[in-house]
């Protein structure tokens, strides 16, 4: 039996926090996140609960080859759903969900934002798998 818990590495993008319902300009948008030494990685969103009965979360994936180069959205062909970047919609509670990349960019960020309603705490983080060596250490 395989573990998973050995080959894979959460690396966290977005702290939890309400990101308001401006768009993208009032978005939160992560750090650089390195994908060195894993060859797939996977999104995960979560959304809270709010006072608004339908809060509507929008993704958006960016790549680049080199941290301080410039970053470009992830065409939907190296998205997994490759229908682009869902939306999650809040109806009762909280709400989940995952994005994957299968692109070949070292480098992503992620851009978060709310339209409609005032959100609930947003986070993100990111898990890389396959690693390249295994098995991966705890941090």
């Amino acid at each position: 039996m395989k573990d998973m818990h050995s080959n894979i590495s959460v690396v966290h993008a977005i702290t939890p926090q309400a990101i308001g319902t401006t768009g993208i300009a009032g978005g939160q948008l992560s750090a650089v996140l390195d994908r060195r030494g894993f060859n797939s990685a996977e999104f995960i969103v979560s959304h809270g609960a709010s006072a608004t009965v339908a809060d509507t979360i929008e993704q958006i994936i960016y790549e680049c080859a080199t941290t301080g180069g410039t970053f470009t959205s992830v065409a939907s062909a190296d998205l997994m759903p490759n229908t682009g970047e869902p939306t999650l919609t809040r109806t009762t509670g909280g709400a989940s969900a995952r994005l994957g990349y299968r692109g070949n960019k070292r480098y992503l960020k992620i851009r978060a934002y709310g339209v409609g309603g005032a959100t609930g705490d947003v986070s993100a983080v990111l898990v890389l798998g396959d690693p390249e060596s295994a098995p991966v250490a705890d941090s």
